[in-house]
C-alpha cells in the first residue's frame, strides 16, 4: 500500500470517511515537495560536477602556471 492510502486509512479512523478532494491534495502537496527536493538535489549535483570538471581541467594543463601565463622561461635551458 502506498503512504497516501495509509494516511488515508489512518485517518478514516480518526475523523470518519475521507473526501477524495482531501486525499487528491495531499497526493498533491507529497508530489510537489518531492519535486522541489529532487530538483535542489539535481541543481546541487550540477554546481558539483561543474566545479570538478573545472579542477580537471585546470589540473590537466600543466604548460599553465597558477596566473595563467605559459611557463616558457625554463624552455632551452640545461
Amino acid at each position: 500500500m502506498s503512504c497516501r492510502i495509509l494516511r488515508a486509512c489512518y485517518r478514516h479512523k480518526l475523523d470518519g470517511p475521507v473526501m477524495a478532494d482531501e486525499i487528491d491534495r495531499t497526493a498533491r502537496q507529497d508530489r510537489t515537495s518531492r519535486d522541489d527536493r529532487l530538483k535542489s538535489a539535481l541543481r546541487e549535483n550540477l554546481k558539483r560536477r561543474k566545479a570538478q570538471a573545472r579542477e580537471r581541467a585546470a589540473s590537466a594543463d600543466p604548460s599553465q602556471d597558477g596566473d595563467g601565463s605559459l611557463d616558457e622561461g625554463t624552455a632551452g635551458e640545461t
